[in-house]
């Protein structure tokens, strides 16, 4: 198998999984997206379309038929056995998750490299599974996967050193950037980013400025390019509360999760995907 992985495989048929199979399929791998769902496989199958052509007329891609041409869908975790890569990209669930990487190693070979997309569950909790944790590691990309420009790579405790290198190759092929991080809970970017929303947050829930407010003072005021509730939004405050509640458990009361984001995830005010969060979308 070269540095490179030309087969691919991808786990979950999400936005995540969708646009991790996008990145691949830019670089030039084959890749087959894996999902349980049929349901989950036929709309993962359109919007990778719709994300290809959105390439294409962003001028990133010549033509996006070889692209489709190269994907494959499937409802079955046996068609991954020929795959040099398997990137797990399932909902944050740590039992879920062990469970689907336990049965996905016994069906690819001994060259195949696993990784999670988690976002902040623990590389090692998660290896805790596998008869060989040494191929495993995180690969968190971010929301959306083509217009990011970065991925981190999460070393656990009995990942291979030089598996690391190879994933920054990986991630280099991508035409993205690596950050190599060590597991830990939320990783860098997870971390960071939830404390600065669930601030953004509370800031709101007391009155101190308004969503918009609070957003425009991040932009202009620390150049970041998009605000930390409108952030919240495009990934999901279901996502967001999820990280926040494992990072309040591992990391203390810092981490605990304000009362309005409760509140509008118990409503189903999701943000983007739900056409409604902090924003009306």
């Amino acid at each position: 198998m070269s540095d490179f992985p030309t087969r691919v495989g991808v786990l979950g048929g999400g936005t995540m999984g969708v646009g991790i199979a996008h990145a691949f399929l830019l670089a030039g791998s084959h890749v087959i997206i894996v999902d349980p769902s049929p349901t989950a496989v036929h709309t993962a199958g359109t919007r990778l379309d719709q994300t290809l052509l959105a390439s294409v007329e962003r001028g990133r891609l010549d033509n996006a038929e070889p692209c489709m041409q190269r994907t494959t869908l499937s409802t079955d975790l046996a068609d991954l056995t020929d795959r040099d890569l398997v990137v797990e990209a399932i909902p944050e669930d740590l039992s879920l998750k062990q469970e689907v990487l336990r049965d996905v190693e016994t069906r690819i070979s001994a060259q195949c490299r696993l990784a999670s997309n988690t976002s902040a569950l623990s590389i090692a909790d998660l290896a805790a599974s596998l008869q060989h944790p040494e191929r495993f590691l995180g690969l968190h990309f971010f929301n959306p996967v083509p217009a990011s420009a970065l991925v981190e790579v999460v070393v656990g405790p009995r990942t291979e050193a030089h598996l690391v290198e190879v994933a920054r190759g990986w991630v280099d092929r991508l035409g993205k950037s690596a950050v190599v991080v060590q597991d830990s809970p939320g990783f860098a970017s997870s971390r960071l980013g939830v404390h600065l929303a669930l601030e953004a947050m509370r800031m709101v829930q007391e009155g101190v400025a308004s969503v918009e407010d609070v957003d425009r003072a991040m932009e202009l005021g620390y150049k970041h390019p998009v605000g930390p509730l409108r952030t919240t939004d495009i990934v999901g405050l279901d996502v967001r509360l999820g990280i926040a509640e494992h990072l309040h458990a591992t990391l203390g009361d810092r981490f605990t999760p304000p009362q309005i984001l409760r509140d509008k995830v118990a409503r189903g005010e999701l943000g983007k995907k739900s056409g409604k969060g902090f924003y009306d979308w």
